[in-house]
């Protein structure tokens, strides 16, 4: 057993949603939703330098220099070590020691030569010193020469100065201590000429010594000033390169960075002020070039998707001008239903009933069958009519919404069916029902029309119907229980659509908006409306209304 609403089985209406809605509102634009545009890939690389590249380079090129530099610095600074130790550790105590020699030598003649004369031992002894003295000094020497450098004839004049020293002794002073010793003091005359012969070869090879370690003196001095001024020109290079490498990272920074990044700052500035055609992009570095492209396709994109959307808000624009072109002209109709349509049926229905009195005698049966199939045809059409209006008025006429008690709609519902309530027998009851944001008069109609509909769709027993409320979140939801004969869950949604019936007029009369009719009064508040399909018997219909407070309250 089913029971259906108050909808008609004469029109069939396909199940969809009308295109104009409830309130006025443009309907959502036809057609499928245009698709996303695809992700921005990276624009293609060409042979542009990163940022890090041209570091790189640069990087690379100062390295270079400090490598050369610092490799040229440390020879130089091998060079003036070597130099050092050639000066300090060997030329010039050779030089000291040659200086030493020659002393020696000119202590050993004089001291000889008074020894010859006076034969007075203080002078050999001053002779034999001088000779320990000269040997001591020719040690020295022997000890420094491998540390001389080659090439400068050293060694070959220190073998000369031992030559002619021995050569001198040998010829000239070693006969004069012998000859003393044996003869006692005397003239020296006949030894003159070995004398001034080899002393006069022993001066020569200690001013050739002396002047072979002189010109190694200046040799080594040359080098070691030299390799100074080579650290010197190092360490400068040095300097520059890292003033070059700063000026070169701050150009480079100022063109690849600083520069391009100014430039595409501008570039946005002006796209930000209202010229969305400027075009956006740099040329350098390659990350700038990369991120401007993407920018500039970013940009491309909103411009493409803002045309659509002006695209859209104009369409969405015209069809609520043809919205409330049409509303207008559903206005004019129910002002023309309500009085210009009204007249006519009332004139049809009240001047049958006259031709039926007048000529009732002359009227057979089918004759006065005919005439209440037209006059009960006018009714209804009245009926519809009215029904119609009402449909049409929810949220366009009185429709503001206060604070109120649903209870007292439910009461002023029942007052209206009271008649039916009495005829029939029927039991409603209540929970306490809260009080929320709403409009007296369609929340009125909305118990009306369910409590009416379980009467009307009621079983063999007699009706009973509860109104039920409970709290869910920030809603109300109410629920109307009966008891009669209950609808299939697979018409659980056509029964809210206008002029849809399950059963006939000759079964259940009606005009089949009342459900189409409270849920437009629901949604208008803000909730919906629903068939429970759970329930074993009867018809359990179901809404919501938004809470007045908090949930707690």
């Amino acid at each position: 057993m089913t029971t259906m609403p108050e909808t008609t089985p004469e029109t069939t209406v396909p199940e969809t949603v009308p295109e104009t809605t409830e309130t006025g509102a443009p309907p959502a634009l036809t057609g499928p939703p245009p698709l996303a545009p695809p992700p921005l890939g990276p624009p293609a690389l060409d042979s542009r330098l990163t940022v890090s590249r041209w570091f790189l380079l640069t990087g690379a090129g100062v390295l270079a220099v400090f490598l050369i530099a610092l490799g040229a610095t440390l020879l130089a600074l091998v060079q003036a070590q070597d130099a050092r130790q050639t000066l300090v550790d060997a030329v010039d105590p050779a030089a000291l020691h040659t200086l030493r020699v020659a002393t020696a030598v000119q202590a050993q003649e004089g001291a000889i030569r008074g020894f010859g004369l006076t034969g007075e031992q203080q002078y050999l002894d001053a002779y034999r010193k001088g000779v320990s003295d000269e040997r001591a000094a020719k040690d020295d020497i022997g000890r420094l020469v491998p540390r001389l450098p080659h090439g400068y004839g050293v060694r070959g004049q220190i073998l000369a100065l031992t030559e002619a020293t021995d050569a001198w002794r040998r010829d000239y002073a070693e006969p004069v201590v012998a000859r003393t010793l044996d003869r006692g003091p005397g003239s020296l005359a006949d030894l003159a000429r070995p004398n001034l012969q080899r002393f006069a070869a022993v001066k020569t090879a200690l001013d050739r010594q002396q002047a072979a370690l002189g010109r190694l003196h200046d040799t080594a001095r040359e080098r070691l000033y030299s390799a100074w001024t080579t650290i010197y020109a190092a360490i400068a290079v040095l300097g520059g390169a890292m003033v070059l490498a700063l000026v070169v990272c701050a150009l480079i920074v100022r063109r690849a960075v600083v520069g391009p990044i100014a430039r595409l700052t501008r570039q946005v500035r002006e796209v930000a002020a209202g010229d969305f055609d400027h075009e956006l992009g740099v040329t350098r570095p390659a990350e700038l070039w990369e991120l401007s492209g993407h920018i500039d396709g970013m940009r491309r994109r909103i411009m493409a998707e803002w045309q659509s959307s002006v695209e859209a808000r104009q369409q969405l624009a015209d069809q609520a001008e043809e919205l409330r072109r049409s509303n207008r002209e559903l206005e004019q109709f129910a002002y023309v239903a309500s009085h210009d349509l009204q007249e006519p049926l009332r004139k049809v229905a009240s001047f049958t009933q006259m031709l039926e009195q007048r000529y009732a005698d002359r009227l057979d049966d089918r004759a006065r069958q005919y005439i209440g199939f037209a006059v009960d045809g006018a009714r209804r059409m009245q009926l519809l009519i009215n029904d119609l209006l009402d449909f049409s008025r929810v949220g366009r006429v009185g429709g503001e919404q206060e604070e109120m008690d649903s209870g007292d709609a439910l009461a002023a519902a029942l007052r209206n069916l009271d008649a039916r309530l009495t005829d029939t027998g029927a039991t409603v009851t209540h929970d306490d029902l809260p009080r929320v944001l709403g409009n007296r008069t369609m929340l009125t109609q909305l118990f009306q029309n369910l409590v009416g509909n379980a009467l009307k769709f009621r079983s063999e027993e007699p009706p009973r119907v509860h109104i039920g409320v409970r709290r869910d979140g920030d809603m109300w939801e109410f629920s109307c229980a009966d008891n009669g004969i209950g609808v299939e869950p697979k018409y659980a949604d056509r029964i809210f659509l206008i002029f849809q019936r399950l059963h006939s007029r000759d079964v259940y009369p009606g005009t089949g908006i009342g459900l189409a009719l409270c849920r437009k009064i629901v949604e208008y508040h803000g909730g919906r409306i629903w068939l429970d399909t759970g329930g074993d018997a009867g018809a359990t219909f179901r809404w919501t209304l938004p809470a007045l407070g908090d949930p707690d309250e």
